[in-house]
């Protein structure tokens, strides 16, 4: 009887205490998609030199097969491997300064840009600018930002870097006619780029003479996008970004505009508006304002 009671009651023991209970184990190779890895960031900020050397590689075959003729020909003549390595030196030498202008470049946009827009916007827009962008400079970890409204009827906006600091410009016809969140939203995007480290690379695709596809190619295809993802979860207000997307698709842009220039043509990559003269939406590109609204807006 006893061991009876004693049986039956383990049964009703066990029957309480359930399942056993199991920890939650983080997975460590877990990584956030909003947030640009490790790899990313530093794909971006080579990017610059990596197009470079790629289109540097045909010189460097050329040079190499001279090179590797000359120290061939010592056999016959012993001073042409003398020949051979100054040919060599004088094409790396060369190689290193491109690679290493390559960044100085890019920060001459800045001063170019100032040059090319007047100063616009009334002091309340200028504070509310600077509100903004002291505020979000503090999310996205950036220092130095000096901010521009530069008079244009054109909805649009720029980062780029300037040495060791960066220049914010915004049309005025942004801070006229955007909503405070929209202003956010378009501010966030272009510093989502300096947390993704293409800052550099969409700002040696203005300082370079390239045809239009090398532009797009070391500016990033999709670079707006991924911005967009970056910049949203960050804010966490897509519709914020989404609504500054919507109003500059349904603007046309006027002839007198700068966004209607060979200039922007050449700059185009560097702003939140990458195809202002885009006259219909292509849902086929990442960067169409259009289609990165709507993935914004399905969040």
């Amino acid at each position: 009887m006893a061991n009876s009671q004693r049986s039956r009651s383990r049964r009703n023991d066990a029957k309480h205490r359930g399942d056993r209970y199991v920890a939650p184990v983080l997975d460590p190779n877990w990584q956030n998609p909003y947030a640009p890895s490790i790899a990313e960031r530093d794909g971006n900020l080579q990017a610059a030199r990596s197009f470079l050397l790629r289109r540097r590689r045909p010189q460097m075959v050329v040079v190499g097969v001279v090179v590797l003729a000359l120290f061939a020909a010592t056999a016959v003549q012993w001073w042409l491997g003398l020949v051979g390595l100054v040919v060599a030196g004088v094409f790396v030498i060369g190689l290193r300064r491109a690679l290493m202008g390559i960044d100085a470049r890019a920060a001459s946009v800045a001063s170019a840009m100032l040059a090319t827009f007047a100063p616009s916007g009334s002091a309340v827009e200028r504070e509310r600018l600077l509100t903004i962008v002291d505020r979000l400079s503090a999310t996205f970890g950036l220092t130095g930002v000096s901010s521009f409204i530069v008079g244009d009827a054109t909805y649009n906006a720029a980062l780029v870097p300037n040495g060791a600091t960066f220049s914010l410009f915004v049309t005025s016809a942004v801070m006229r006619d955007f909503e405070l969140i929209e202003i956010e939203g378009v501010v966030a995007h272009l510093m989502a780029r300096h947390r993704l480290g293409s800052l550099s690379r969409v700002a040696a695709s203005a300082a370079l003479s390239l045809p239009s596809t090398a532009r797009r190619q070391l500016a990033g295809v999709g670079v707006t996008y991924r911005a967009d993802e970056v910049a949203a979860a960050a804010i966490r207000y897509p519709l914020g970004v989404a609504g500054a997307l919507r109003k500059c698709g349904r603007q046309v842009v006027s002839v007198d505009s700068f966004f209607a220039t060979d200039r922007y043509d050449q700059w185009r990559f560097t702003f939140f508006n990458v195809w202002s003269d885009r006259r219909e939406c292509d849902m086929g590109d990442l960067d169409d304002v259009e289609l990165r609204a709507l993935a914004l807006e399905e969040w």
